[in-house]
């Protein structure tokens, strides 16, 4: 292997582990938002910032690609409602009365989702490990939202925060599966920043009319300060690294960092947020870690 490559790869290896940091970032972000800004505001100047900074970068091939656009423009706005809309604005609206930890535990399951709705609508094989995977990490999940209480199921009272994020997530599972049924002939960047502008458009009613509303703080220092944190760093940041060191390691490798998101997510809500982690969390968390490593890992080909 030449130098450069080497290097490329050792820098690809150090900068993966900071993905999952970087997307820990915006579930501190949500819990920092509520009561300084709107969850649809704050989403709609996060994407509207990262959107202009990838279209500034891509400006020469989605200029060349005009005509695919605009014959494909209602799958980029359907593509920025599930990944910026949703993804987006509900993590913050969900953040107003659930914990930064829970929210780094429901989203972990995102590529368990995935696998499991390209096994149901992709018709893609499941093995049986697979299967017992995505058991273990829903089981983990419902742990979770329930605190480990599930002696009195019947009588407990879920908090709408955690149905706000499990939507959130089952929408951005959503957005990974019709990236993979919608081809393109966008490259990476482009592709994003074409998402990121039906994004904003789908974004736009909402946050005008959240606007609108008494008592909302918009663009004093402290809301600003949280857009364009995470438009920086869960927004271009993450995404870039994770699309590049995805190219350079290949999928499987990359994924293989993101399994500690929930462990950087509640180092984070403790030290940020000063959330201390239940049983509750620490028993989702050793089911929902090893049931995605489970679903994720590659498959073996069976011999002939």
């Amino acid at each position: 292997m030449h130098d450069a490559a080497l290097r490329q790869q050792r820098l690809a290896l150090a900068l993966v582990w900071l993905v999952p940091a970087l997307w820990s970032v915006n579930f501190i972000a949500a819990r920092w938002a509520v009561d300084v800004i709107g969850p649809h505001v704050l989403a709609l100047g996060r994407w509207a910032v990262a959107g202009a900074v990838l279209v500034l970068l891509a400006r020469s091939e989605l200029w060349r690609q005009r005509s695919h656009i605009r014959m494909a423009w209602r799958q980029y706005l359907v593509l920025g409602i599930l990944g910026m809309l949703i993804c987006g604005a509900w993590v913050y609206q969900g953040a107003r009365s659930t914990s930064a930890t829970n929210i780094g535990l429901i989203y972990a399951i995102a590529p368990v989702l995935i696998v499991l709705g390209g096994s149901l609508w992709l018709h893609e094989r499941m093995t049986l490990r697979q299967r017992f995977g995505v058991a273990l990490a829903l089981t983990g999940v419902a742990h979770v939202i329930i605190k480990g209480q599930w002696a009195s199921f019947a009588s407990l009272q879920f908090v709408a925060g955690d149905l706000w994020i499990v939507a959130a997530t089952v929408s951005w599972a959503g957005y990974a599966l019709l990236q993979k049924v919608w081809s393109t002939p966008l490259g990476a960047t482009a592709r994003l920043a074409a998402i990121c502008v039906g994004g904003t458009v789908a974004l736009l009613p909402f946050a005008l009319w959240e606007a609108t509303q008494p008592g909302l703080n918009l663009w004093n220092a402290q809301a600003l300060g949280l857009v364009l944190l995470t438009a920086a760093l869960p927004g271009l940041g993450a995404y870039w690294i994770y699309g590049w060191a995805q190219k350079v390691l290949g999928a499987s490798r990359v994924a293989m960092a993101l399994y500690l998101g929930p462990l950087y997510g509640g180092l984070a809500a403790w030290l940020a947020l000063g959330e201390n982690p239940g049983w509750h969390h620490l028993g989702g968390a050793a089911l929902i870690v090893p049931g995605v490593v489970l679903v994720t890992a590659p498959v073996r080909p069976r011999s002939m």
